[in-house]
Formats: C-alpha cells, structure tokens, sequence
C-alpha cells in the first residue's frame, strides 16, 4: 500500500514541478484545451497571448523569439523529459502523450486555480 500511496505523491509532484512555470502551464493547458498535436509556433503564439494579452501581431519579433528559445531550450525539454509530450524537432511539433492524459485532471485544478489564467486556455 505504502508504494501506491509514494507514486501517486511522486506523480502529484511530477505536476507540480511541470506547472511551476507560467509558460509550461500556458503550454499543458492549450494542449489539454486543443486535444491534438500543436506547432512550436502555435504554443509561442498562445504564451504571447496570454503573457502580453494582446494579438500576437502587435508583439515585438524579440519578444517572440524569446518565447520561442525559452520553449525550445528549456521548457519543452523538461515536459519530454517528464513523458507527458513528445517532441518532433524536424516539424517542430509538441505531442501529448498518453501520460499526459493522466496528468489531465490535475492540471485542470491548477489553471483554474492561477488567478492570471483564464481557462479555457486556447489559442
């Protein structure tokens, strides 16, 4: 009982560690919202939304280009890390796994918990 009781906390902590992050949150969330596989580009473009809330056109080209690193180069590999989304870097697509699903319920709790997001988080 005990080691059911230790991987279900190391799950739930899993999930903490992955939401810490306002964009890896923005991130779990457009994929549970969109249920499908997403481009690089499309998640830059759902954290500028959410981070600037305002279109993505009126964002600098810097702005989105820091997004889009930070995506690159540390946030979407801690979420492949975690086998919750695999990662195709040669057509930039982020796809949920089928851990992800099971982190679904708890990242609903989270967004709707973040008093700067409003859910459903979309692009």
């Amino acid at each position: 009982m005990n080691g059911i009781m230790s991987k279900r906390s190391i799950e739930f902590d899993t999930v903490l560690d992955l939401c810490r992050d306002r964009q890896r949150r923005i991130v779990l969330a457009v994929l549970a919202d969109q249920q499908r596989s997403l481009t690089l580009n499309d998640l830059v473009k759902a954290i500028s939304k959410h981070n600037h809330h305002r279109d993505v056109t009126a964002v600098s080209g810097d702005e989105l280009s820091q997004i889009a690193l930070s995506l690159y180069h540390e946030h979407i590999p801690m979420l492949e890390t975690a086998s919750v989304i695999d990662y195709d870097s040669e057509r930039d697509l982020v796809e949920p796994t089928e851990r992800f699903d099971e982190l679904q319920p708890y990242l609903s709790a989270i967004v709707e918990a973040d008093p700067e997001l409003e859910p459903p988080v979309g692009l």
